[in-house]
């Protein structure tokens, strides 16, 4: 059982008998600075359940999509709906309605977790008498109850990370959006923050994830977008993107360089590597992952962030 399912009661949001809490819809979505068109035309559906997956390449449109997503940026043109509320129309109540953990973590170094904490829920207008009491909540189940008097400044990035999911939670939303949670991290600490990430899945939080690596996308993410060029290239399960190029993969060195090829099954790998690799090549044979989609679809890098115009 989730250790959240008693602690989190969400809004329960209808709209003509559809129960919208969490759903993000987004509408043919173009952001341009200037002449520059950062987001080009972007249509999804997106479950009001689960953790949903966002990738691309540097410059792929990816932060600006996620800023015009949390109310920062105005969509130059399209729409998006948020628990049913439109993004333009309903921004106030939108705020209300999600929580956002950023990757450079926006928190007050220079005073303690409980104040920040307490400064986030004053400024999303939690009652006083509730603030103590979410706060213990949150607290146990991050794990924070001996830090909260703690400078943010004194903590590692991982016990950072996780005071900033606090703030984020304390007013209860129904989204979560988490910029990059474990950039940075040991792996200890991601694997913990994986589990967080988890529970809060299955409280019903419906969880917005941007992530550069292709292993925490495939071990979390219920579905994945993955965007290149300001557009959705490619979207669906793990599972359903990894067959995309293949179920199999072949690693094997060519000229001092090591070269992948994908293949729809494992007798047409092994017809690949009777017909083209000697017994003296060095290779390997595994399941395909997200990062072989990822850069078959995109042909670029995997790490860093866009380039974000001011207007």
């Amino acid at each position: 059982m989730s250790i959240f399912n008693t602690k989190i009661n969400l809004i329960e949001d209808m709209v003509d008998g559809e129960d919208v809490k969490g759903r993000i819809e987004i509408d043919d979505l173009v952001v341009k600075y200037g002449d520059f068109t950062a987001v080009d035309g972007i249509s999804l559906s997106i479950p009001c359940r689960g953790i949903y997956g966002f990738l691309g390449p540097n410059g792929a449109g990816k932060t600006t999509t996620i800023r015009t997503l949390t109310t920062l940026l105005k969509p130059s043109s399209g729409s998006i709906t948020i628990d049913g509320l439109d993004v333009i129309k309903d921004t106030n109540e939108i705020r209300k309605r999600i929580g956002i953990v950023q990757q450079y973590i926006s928190l007050d170094k220079e005073i303690s977790v409980r104040e920040n904490i307490v400064c986030h829920a004053i400024l999303h207008k939690v009652p006083r008498k509730e603030i103590d009491i979410r706060m213990r909540e949150l607290s146990s189940i991050l794990g924070l109850d001996r830090y909260l008097d703690k400078l943010i400044l004194d903590l590692s990035g991982g016990w950072r990370r996780r005071a900033a999911i606090a703030c984020a939670l304390m007013h209860r939303p129904s989204i979560l959006f988490l910029d990059e949670p474990t950039a940075g991290l040991d792996t200890q600490s991601r694997h913990i923050l994986w589990d967080i990430v988890r529970d809060l899945k299955r409280s019903g939080t419906m969880v917005f994830l941007t992530t550069h690596y292709m292993d925490e996308a495939e071990a979390l993410c219920d579905r994945i977008a993955i965007i290149d060029s300001g557009r959705v290239i490619a979207e669906g399960s793990p599972t359903e993107l990894n067959n995309l190029v293949g179920k199999v993969a072949v690693d094997y060195e060519c000229d001092g360089k090591m070269m992948t090829q994908t293949f729809a099954s494992r007798d047409m790998a092994h017809s690949f590597i009777e017909s083209n690799l000697t017994n003296e090549s060095s290779y390997s044979v595994r399941r395909t992952t997200l990062e072989d989609v990822f850069l078959e679809l995109t042909g670029g890098s995997i790490g860093g962030d866009d380039v974000v115009k001011n207007d």
